[in-house]
């Protein structure tokens, strides 16, 4: 905390600006606050005038964050959080402006919310904090380059392996997932609609695929003759008497052959 105080110079005193924020000129106000012990019931109530002073702090930190699938409600929430840690944690001894420390500091904690509890599925910390980095790096190339940059760019931009780039994109498709159940966005009768019911009927062939795979080992199995007489009546759409003639039998005696042989396929499919 110390160190990222110390790194700011020492600011010049400000000068309230008609109206005043209400974070203005609120150091001597922390001084204070930092001063009294811990016991002390006056440290109690300076402390929550300083927090409810800091509250339109907190509300435009997070409107920047808005819009990014994230309840504004919840992000002000967290915001919030990130206030009274800022609060909590300043050290006026330090010279430093209070906006200068509570800025990053509430920035950081909704940054983190986006970070660990946004995510619809399981990612990697790794590749969580990559992806946040992405979006800024490639706006900063693209106005660089005059064009959108490549994985590897971005990669040497950023500082990370080309592989880590790589999966971090890929794993922006696991941040936000759609339900599958019926949503208020209907149709144009006024009805729900859900994924499923955009995803197409059933495939019929699907059908004819799994009745070809369990009877294809039983027709290789079949004696010579009877897979020959199947072959040439359902496979090249000969006529039964065409059948016969080629075999140089009766059409009956071809007809009684596909009647044995469907019958026989029949029994062990429906069997196995």
């Amino acid at each position: 905390m110390a160190d990222e105080q110390a790194s700011s110079p020492k600011p010049r005193p400000r000068r309230a600006r008609p109206g005043g924020d209400p974070y203005d000129n609120i150091e001597p106000l922390l001084a204070e606050f930092g001063a009294l012990d811990a016991d002390d019931p006056h440290r109690e109530v300076l402390r929550q005038r300083v927090i409810e002073r800091c509250l339109p702090l907190a509300e435009n930190i997070a409107r920047k964050f808005s819009g990014r699938g994230e309840n504004f409600d919840d992000l002000h929430q967290i915001a919030r959080v990130g206030m009274v840690q800022a609060v909590d944690r300043f050290d006026p001894s330090l010279g430093t402006s209070f906006l200068s420390f509570a800025v990053p500091t509430i920035m950081g904690e909704v940054r983190r919310h986006f970070r660990d509890r946004t995510w619809a599925l399981r990612v990697p910390r790794r590749l969580k904090e990559i992806q946040q980095t992405i979006g800024p790096a490639t706006e900063e190339l693209a106005q660089r380059l005059g064009r959108m940059p490549k994985a590897r760019e971005i990669a040497e931009e950023i500082g990370a392996e080309l592989t880590e780039v790589t999966q971090a994109l890929i794993a922006r498709n696991a941040y936000q997932t759609a339900p599958i159940d019926p949503t208020p966005s209907s149709g144009d009768d006024g009805s729900p609609v859900s994924v499923l019911d955009t995803l197409g009927a059933d495939e019929p062939s699907y059908r004819t695929i799994e009745d070809y795979l369990a009877v294809k080992p039983l027709i290789a199995a079949l004696p010579e003759q009877q897979r020959q007489v199947l072959i040439m009546r359902f496979f090249q759409s000969m006529s039964q008497a065409q059948i016969a003639e080629q075999l140089g039998c009766s059409q009956m005696n071809v007809s009684r052959i596909l009647s044995k042989t469907l019958n026989t396929l029949r029994e062990q499919a429906l069997r196995d």
